[in-house]
């Protein structure tokens, strides 16, 4: 089976899979930015584990819509494009894949450094790492990324290298339902695609939102599951980019992705 099958399986059968380990993994106490887990290069990545990716990711900044942006990712040309997925030894590689509602934060971000500039910033549900990239590429003041796959975690690192970029803080701890973290902005992308995850995000984002003020900032391209929660009305269509043709062609017919800005009423609780 093909990558581009494997593909398939992780937009609609093993994102289940994810969702309940999201689900089940629940937050501590609140993370700051001196107690959250801090990956150094280097120190942080097993030889073995950096051999690998290295070995079974293709470096690219094109066919996204932030060719500032390099990283590794899974390709046409990578080994685990064709070979069964089951002989991918870590957990699957959502990271390796750069989702459409991620590409858009990203540019949005580039193109509009304000947003983040001097700014706290959590990017949550971080995979290839590419939104907090942008993120200090663009003047934040802080910048910590999350991640339940260490896997995850070590990539970006690696992207962080590919970019000429100290790597940020890294959380591989499950932080959805933890204390309302202290954050300027959040930014999350394509994490609407299980409905008791979508719950869990919409009451831990209004919490954050009510207790710290912090702005919220989602990515998505229109999933099904997106559109149809009652989360969505309560945001605000910030921009919309087409995506380019390789991304819609391994997105199964989506062709842009729009940014939201989550702005819930002043009547809504956290229960």
């Amino acid at each position: 089976m093909a990558f581009r099958g494997w593909r398939w399986l992780l937009l609609l059968g093993r994102q289940n899979t994810l969702a309940k380990v999201w689900r089940s993994r629940r937050g501590g106490p609140s993370l700051c930015w001196q107690r959250c887990c801090h990956w150094s290069s280097g120190k942080a990545l097993a030889p073995e584990v950096r051999a690998f990716l290295e070995e079974n990711t293709e470096v690219t900044n094109s066919g996204h819509l932030t060719p500032e942006i390099r990283l590794r990712l899974l390709t046409p040309r990578c080994r685990f494009w064709r070979e069964k997925p089951d002989l991918w030894p870590y957990g699957d590689p959502f990271w390796a894949i750069y989702w459409p509602g991620g590409q858009a934060l990203s540019r949005y971000i580039l193109d509009n450094p304000r947003v983040v500039k001097g700014r706290s910033v959590l990017d949550l549900g971080s995979g290839c790492g590419a939104t907090a990239i942008a993120a200090v590429m663009s003047g934040a003041s802080q910048v910590l990324a999350n991640d339940i796959d260490p896997i995850a975690g070590m990539a970006m690192i690696l992207n962080c290298e590919l970019n000429h970029l100290n790597p940020f803080p890294i959380t591989i701890k499950n932080i959805i339902n933890s204390e309302a973290g202290n954050w300027d902005l959040i930014v999350l992308g394509d994490m609407f695609y299980d409905e008791q995850l979508a719950d869990g995000l919409h009451h831990w984002l209004q919490k954050c939102i009510r207790i710290h003020q912090t702005e919220v900032l989602i990515g998505d391209p229109g999933r099904h599951q997106f559109l149809s929660h009652s989360i969505h009305s309560q945001l605000h269509k910030v921009i919309e980019y087409s995506l380019p043709e390789s991304t819609r062609q391994e997105n199964y017919g989506l062709t842009s992705s729009i940014v939201w800005s989550y702005q819930p009423s002043n009547s809504l609780d956290d229960s």
